[in-house]
Order: C-alpha cells, then sequence, then structure tokens
C-alpha cells in the first residue's frame, strides 16, 4: 500500500490540546485526505482471517441494531455495545457531556464487569463449573473487546473486566486495590504517556479509587442513617439497591470530578442526579441490548421481541438528558492551576483517610 501526502504536526486547539492526545499513541504526525494505492496483494495470516471475522460480525450485529432500533436509538446502542460513536450526533453529544452521561455509552469498565457478570451467570446456570465459566468468560471478553477495536479505553476495560472476573473465581465480592494497583502499574510501564496526556486513563482508574476507598464509607452510613430513620427495620432489597447507586455514584464523581474541571474547565451541576437516575437502568439496557443484537442477528423475531424493552429504557436515558440539557446545568470555570488539581486530591485523600477511621471505629463499637 502506498501512502502520499502531507505530514503534518497535529493541531493545538482553544479548549482541547489535540497534539498531547496523539502524543499517548506515540502518534507525531498527522495527514489529512491522502492518496491511497494498493500495489500488491499479499495471502492473509491467520491473524488477517481472524481479524476479518471479527469486522464480518462486527457489521452484522451494526447492521442488526440499526433494523431494530430508529436513530437516536441506534447510534445509542451501536455506542453502547460495539464502541461506535460516530454516529451520535453533535447535539447528543452535547447533551451528554452537559449532563455528565457520556460515560454511560462509551465502552468502559462498567460495561464489561456487567458483560462479565451476566457471562458468568449464564455459564453457571448451565452447569459449569466456576472455573470452567471462568475461562469461558475471560475467553469471551477477550473477543469483545477485539470486536470494539481494541481501542486504549477498551483494553482497560477488559483488565476491569478480568480483575472482576478473577475476584469471582476466587468467591470475592469485589477487587481490591491492590489488583488495581498493578493493572494500572502494567499499562503505565507499556505506555507512560497514559499517565499525562490520556484523560481516560486517568478517569477510569480514579474512579475505581473512589468505588474502593469512599464508597464503603457512604453506604455504611446512608445505611446507619436510614435504619434510624424506619427505627431498626432494616433494609429491604429495593432500598439496599438504591443506596448501592447513589454511593457508588457519589464516590465515583468525587474522585474524577477535579480532574475533569481541570482539563474540560466544566463542572455539572446535575452530573450527580442524571447518573443516579440512569445507573439503575444500565444493567438491564446492556443485557436486552445484547440480547437483541445477538439473537437479532439469527432470528429478526427474536431480535425485536428483545428489542422493546430496550425501547422503554433508552426513551427514559434520552429524556433525562433532554431535561436536564439546559444552559443552567453547567458552569465553565477557565485558568484552573494544576496547583488547585494537586491541593483538591490532598484535601479528598485526606478526608477519605480520616472518614475510613470513623468507619472502622463504627463497625468495632
Amino acid at each position: 500500500m502506498k501512502i502520499t501526502g502531507k505530514l503534518e504536526t497535529p493541531a493545538i486547539m482553544e479548549d482541547f490540546n489535540y497534539k498531547n492526545y496523539l502524543l499517548k499513541d506515540h502518534i507525531y504526525s498527522v495527514m489529512t485526505f491522502p492518496k491511497i494505492e494498493l500495489i500488491d496483494r499479499h495471502p492473509m495470516s491467520i491473524s488477517s482471517i481472524f481479524y476479518s471475522e471479527v469486522l464480518f460480525l462486527k457489521q452484522k450485529l451494526r447492521e442488526t441494531i440499526r433494523r431494530n432500533f430508529l436513530p437516536p436509538e441506534d447510534s445509542i446502542m451501536e455506542a453502547m455495545l460495539l464502541g461506535d460513536s460516530g454516529q451520535l450526533s453533535e447535539d447528543l453529544k452535547n447533551k451528554l457531556n452537559i449532563t455528565g452521561l457520556r460515560h454511560i455509552i462509551a465502552v468502559s469498565g462498567t460495561h464489561v464487569i456487567i458483560l462479565s457478570a451476566i457471562l458468568m451467570s449464564l455459564f453457571l446456570s448451565v452447569g459449569l463449573w466456576r472455573s470452567q465459566a471462568f475461562y469461558f468468560s475471560i475467553v469471551l471478553i477477550f473477543f469483545y473487546i477485539i470486536l470494539t477495536g481494541l481501542s486504549a479505553s477498551g483494553i482497560r476495560a477488559g483488565i476491569m473486566g478480568g480483575l472482576y472476573l478473577t475476584a469471582q473465581k476466587l468467591g470475592r465480592q469485589s477487587i481490591g486495590p491492590r489488583p488495581v494497583a498493578i493493572a494500572g502499574a502494567a499499562m503505565l510501564g507499556f505506555n507512560p504517556l497514559l499517565l499525562f496526556y490520556d484523560i481516560g486513563f486517568q478517569l477510569s482508574f480514579l474512579a475505581v479509587i473512589g468505588l474502593i476507598y469512599l464508597d464503603p464509607v457512604i453506604k455504611f452510613f446512608l445505611k446507619s442513617k436510614w435504619k434510624k430513620i424506619l427505627k431498626n427495620k432494616g433494609n429491604s432489597g429495593k432500598e439496599n439497591n438504591f443506596i448501592s447507586t447513589v454511593s457508588a455514584t457519589f464516590a465515583a464523581q468525587v474522585f474524577t470530578l477535579p480532574v475533569i474541571m481541570f482539563n474540560f474547565g466544566n463542572i455539572s451541576f446535575v452530573s450527580p442526579i442524571t447518573n443516579m437516575l440512569v445507573l439503575p437502568i444500565v444493567y438491564l439496557l446492556m443485557v436486552f441490548g445484547f440480547l437483541s443484537a445477538a439473537l437479532g442477528a439469527v432470528s429478526l423475531l427474536l431480535g425485536l421481541i428483545f428489542s422493546i424493552p430496550c425501547q422503554f429504557f433508552l426513551f427514559y436515558f434520552i429524556k433525562i438528558t433532554d431535561i436536564f440539557s439546559g444552559p443552567w446545568a453547567v458552569k465553565t470555570i477557565s485558568n484552573i492551576s494544576w496547583v488547585w488539581l494537586a491541593v483538591s486530591y490532598l484535601l479528598i485523600a485526606v478526608t477519605v483517610r480520616f472518614l475510613n477511621k470513623i468507619l472502622i471505629k463504627s463497625r468495632y463499637f
């Protein structure tokens, strides 16, 4: 293949450093509208044949989604399930950014963990041993990451999914800080530039750290407060789910907010509210979405049947973004110093450490 064109240095825009964004992938120049010529065709290797079949399957799933859903629902499902965000309209992207819901439709650790949970439950329900279910799930998660394009965010998500499955195999309910630290160190070992230039990497691991250290504290105090309101009657399953959603949302928001403000200069006043309203439906949306896309590829009727619940969840999701995406929902702050960023995380670390000490004393006594 022969590519002809002019190499240019990536532009630095007013609100986005495109040069640094590409630098993390060791890309130093770009070429706009190059002339591409096919000089010779070599026999395809086994890996190329495999990847071409993966792309064929991805196109089949994409066609199924577009057949079962109307715009803009189809673009949301493509982004959420296949990692294709190119079909999202600029208006929808802007609304998702304002409401703090853009991460919901991106292939992330949350999505892969949900898929991992679905696969483990499926394999265990058909009679496989836990170790067998683990290995089958790992293989399918690896295949799914390839399907979504092997992007940096997808690989991060795959690592988080692998950590979740490992915890499940060992009989644990959550991922501890040590495996997350090892995963982060391994990724930085391969590409140290991720730490400075990949905002997605920063946000992903900050959110996980928030879930590890702050979520249990918030959850404990919310349950204690709720128990007092109910006069020691305990918490029902629905109440526990609601408390878990609130605590996880708030914990992730606290740890990621300083980086978001530093890089984008925006603070969304509605993000905690919108996330609490939307997160409870994400699991169901993904379950029925995967079933609709996978079964719809072999049966039009089955695809349509499983797309019906998705239509209701997508209507709700879009309605939330419309209601909370007004100009009043976001505040722009310019020229934020890195000193402010460092002080913010120092205060968060001190506060979380103090709260964890209180939590330990409360549980002990």
